[in-house]
C-alpha cells in the first residue's frame, strides 16, 4: 500500500473515531453488550435491535396523505394517512376518517344536489390533506398532540374567516333583494292583511306567542372533515409509538397522566327508527334507544339487546297479515318499522321485553331521540310528528307528557324540541324534570346559550373537531354522551369506542346492532372491556351516572366495584 493511501486510511479512521465519540456510540455499544451479558436472552440479535431501537431519535411527521374513501352508505369519506420517519425509515403509522354530516336528512330530489357537495367537500379535504397540512405538519412530533391539533385548528380557522367573508356578502345581497321585493308591495293589501289577523284575533281570548323561525345552521366549511382526520390519525399515530392503546393515550393525555382505574360507558343500542325516513306515516321517534342496566358486561348487554330484537321481530312477523316480512334497517342499524302513533313502537318494546322476561324500567330503560328540528314545517309553524299530523310547540309538550306518563321507562329525551322553541323547553322540564332528562345535541352550536332544563348534551365527533377539542369539550361539560353519527360512519374504524373510553364519558351511542361499521365499535369495547378486566383496573358502576338519570345524580358517586 502506498504512503499516500495509508495517510488516506489513517485519516478515515481518525473522522470515524470522532464521529463515534461525538455521538457516543461506544459507550452505547459498551452499554449494549453488558446488557446483552447479563439476560442472555434465545434471540441475541432481536435484543440488541429492541435496545437500539429504544435510544433512536424520536420519530417525526414526515408526510401526510389523503385519500376519497366510501362509508358505510357508499357515500364519499376522506381519510387520513400519517407517516413518520422512524430508525431513518419512512413508514406508514396511522389512518383515519372521521363522520360527516351535512344537515338535514334530505328528500330523494335533493340528493343528487348533496352527493355533488359532498364530493366538492371530500375533494377539497383531499387537497387539503395532499397540500397545505402536509407541509405545516411535517417534523412535527406526533405526541405533541396540542401542538399538531393548534396547528390544525389555526389554519381551519383562517380558512373559516375567508368564507364568511363570502357567506356575508350573500347574505347581504339576498336581503336587499327581499327588501326590495317588499317595497314593490302595495301599502292597501298589507293593511287589509293586518285587519285580517286583527279580526280573527278576536275570535280567541288568548293571544298565540308568535312563531320564532328557526336558526340557519352553520354552514360546514368545505373540506372541514379533513381536520378532525388527520387529528384523529395523529393520535393513533402517537398512541402506536408509545406502545399504548388509543383510550389509554387519550385518557392519559385527558388526565395528564395514566388513570389507576377504568369504566367502560354505557353502551346506549338504537332498537327501533321511526323517523322521517322510516316506512310508515309516523316520523316523532327517530330512535328509540335502550339503556341497560348499570353493571353489566358489554357482552350481555348484547345478547340481551339481540335477544329483544329477535323478539320484536318475531311479533312483527306474527302481526303482519301478508306473512314473515324482513324488516327494514335504518341508518342507524336499527329496524325501521311502519307506524302511525308514538305509542305503537313503545307498545311493541314491552311486549318483546314482557316475552322475553325483562322488567322494562328495571332491567332496562328507554331513551328517545327526537331529532324534533328535522320535523319543523316553518310555512306553519308547527311539527310534523306524522303524515299530515301537525302539532305547535305547545301541543308537542302535552303529547311528551302523556307519553312519560304512561310508558315511566322512558327516562330522557334527546332534542325533543329546537333550540328556538325555549319557552317550550322549560315548560317541558317543569312537567317531566323529575322523571325524564332533557338532552340536546352540541355537536354544530357548541357555544350556544344553554337551555331550560337541559341536564346533559350530545357529542359527535364530526368534521373539524380535534382529539383536543374532544378533551376541551368533555372537561367543561358534564353529562355528555358521544354519539356516532346515523350516517356518514366510516366501515371499519372503531376509534369511537376508544375515545368514550379514554374520555372518561358515562354513555357512548353506537347505534344499532346491525353493519359492520357498527358491530366493530362494539367489539372494540367488549376487547376494552377484558383487557382491563384481565389488568384489574376495570371498575364497574353500579348505578347509572347523569345525565339520564335525573334522580341519581346525587346517589351515584361512590357505587362502584373494581375487577
Amino acid at each position: 500500500m502506498s504512503r499516500g493511501a495509508c495517510a488516506a486510511q489513517e485519516d478515515a479512521r481518525g473522522a470515524a473515531a470522532e464521529f463515534y465519540r461525538a455521538n457516543g456510540v461506544p459507550q452505547r455499544v459498551e452499554g449494549a453488550l453488558n446488557e446483552l451479558f447479563f439476560h442472555q436472552p434465545p434471540d441475541v440479535h432481536g435484543y440488541l435491535a429492541n435496545y437500539f431501537t429504544n435510544l433512536s431519535a424520536p420519530p417525526r411527521i414526515s408526510g401526510l396523505k389523503g385519500r376519497e374513501v366510501y362509508d358505510a352508505r357508499g357515500q364519499l369519506s376522506i381519510e387520513a394517512e400519517v407517516s413518520c420517519i422512524v430508525c431513518n425509515k419512512e413508514k406508514s403509522m396511522a389512518s383515519a376518517a372521521v363522520s360527516s354530516h351535512f344537515g338535514l336528512k334530505v328528500t330523494s330530489l335533493d340528493r343528487k344536489i348533496m352527493s355533488q357537495e359532498r364530493a366538492d367537500h371530500m375533494m377539497t379535504a383531499a387537497q387539503w390533506i395532499n397540500g397545505p397540512l402536509k407541509n405545516m405538519l411535517k417534523g412535527q412530533n406526533p405526541c405533541d398532540q396540542s401542538d399538531v391539533d393548534l396547528l390544525l385548528s389555526n389554519f381551519f380557522m383562517a380558512r373559516f374567516l375567508e368564507e364568511k367573508d363570502v357567506w356575508n356578502k350573500e347574505i347581504e345581497e339576498s336581503r336587499s333583494l327581499s327588501e326590495h321585493g317588499e317595497s314593490l308591495s302595495s301599502p292597501r293589501s298589507t293593511e287589509a292583511k293586518d285587519n285580517k289577523v286583527i279580526k280573527k284575533g278576536k275570535k280567541s281570548n288568548t293571544l298565540e306567542k308568535p312563531f320564532r323561525p328557526t336558526e340557519s345552521p352553520e354552514p360546514v366549511l368545505r373540506g372541514s372533515c379533513a381536520i378532525g382526520s388527520v387529528s384523529l390519525a395523529v393520535a393513533q399515530t402517537a398512541a402506536k409509538i408509545q406502545t399504548l392503546p388509543l383510550y389509554k393515550y387519550i385518557a392519559a393525555l385527558k388526565n395528564r397522566k395514566a388513570p389507576a382505574s377504568y369504566h367502560i360507558p354505557v353502551a346506549l343500542v338504537t332498537l327501533l327508527s321511526c323517523g322521517k325516513t322510516s316506512p310508515g306515516k309516523l316520523s316523532l321517534l327517530e330512535e328509540v334507544i335502550l339503556i341497560p342496566k348499570a353493571g353489566q358486561r358489554v357482552k350481555q348487554m348484547i345478547t340481551m339487546a339481540l335477544g329483544i330484537q329477535e323478539e320484536m321481530m318475531r311479533i312483527i312477523n306474527t302481526s303482519t297479515k301478508a306473512g314473515a316480512t324482513q324488516p327494514m334497517l335504518s341508518d342507524s342499524g336499527a329496524l325501521a318499522v311502519t307506524y302511525e302513533r308514538p305509542e305503537q313502537p313503545l307498545d311493541l318494546i314491552t311486549e318483546a321485553c314482557s316475552n322475553s322476561g325483562l322488567a322494562l324500567g328495571t332491567d332496562i330503560h328507554l331513551a328517545l331521540n327526537l331529532a324534533a328540528a328535522e320535523l319543523m314545517d316553518c310555512s306553519k309553524g308547527k311539527y310534523e310528528v306524522a303524515t299530515g299530523v301537525l302539532k305547535s310547540p305547545d301541543e308537542l309538550v302535552d303529547m311528551y307528557r302523556t307519553l312519560i306518563t304512561k310508558y315511566p321507562a322512558v327516562v330522557a329525551l334527546i332534542d325533543p324540541l329546537r333550540r328556538e322553541d325555549i319557552d317550550q323547553w322549560e315548560k317541558l322540564s317543569n312537567m317531566v324534570g323529575d322523571s325524564c332528562s332533557l338532552l340536546s345535541d352540541l355537536t354544530f352550536k357548541p357555544k350556544a346559550p344553554p337551555l331550560p332544563g337541559v341536564t346533559g348534551h350530545i357529542l359527535k365527533h364530526v368534521h373539524e373537531t380535534t382529539v383536543s377539542d374532544l378533551i376541551r369539550i368533555t372537561s367543561e361539560h358534564q353529562g355528555l354522551v358521544l354519539m356516532g353519527a346515523a350516517c356518514g360512519e366510516p366501515c371499519s374504524d372503531d376509534s369511537l369506542s376508544d375515545m368514550a373510553v379514554g374520555l372518561g364519558l358515562g354513555y357512548v351511542k353506537l347505534g344499532g346492532l346491525s353493519g359492520a361499521e357498527r358491530m366493530t365499535k362494539y367489539n372494540r369495547l367488549v376487547s376494552i372491556e377484558e383487557e382491563l378486566a384481565q389488568q384489574g383496573i376495570l371498575v364497574l358502576e353500579e348505578k347509572h351516572p347523569p345525565p339520564l338519570f335525573p334522580d341519581t345524580q346525587e346517589q351515584c358517586t361512590t357505587a362502584q366495584s373494581t375487577v
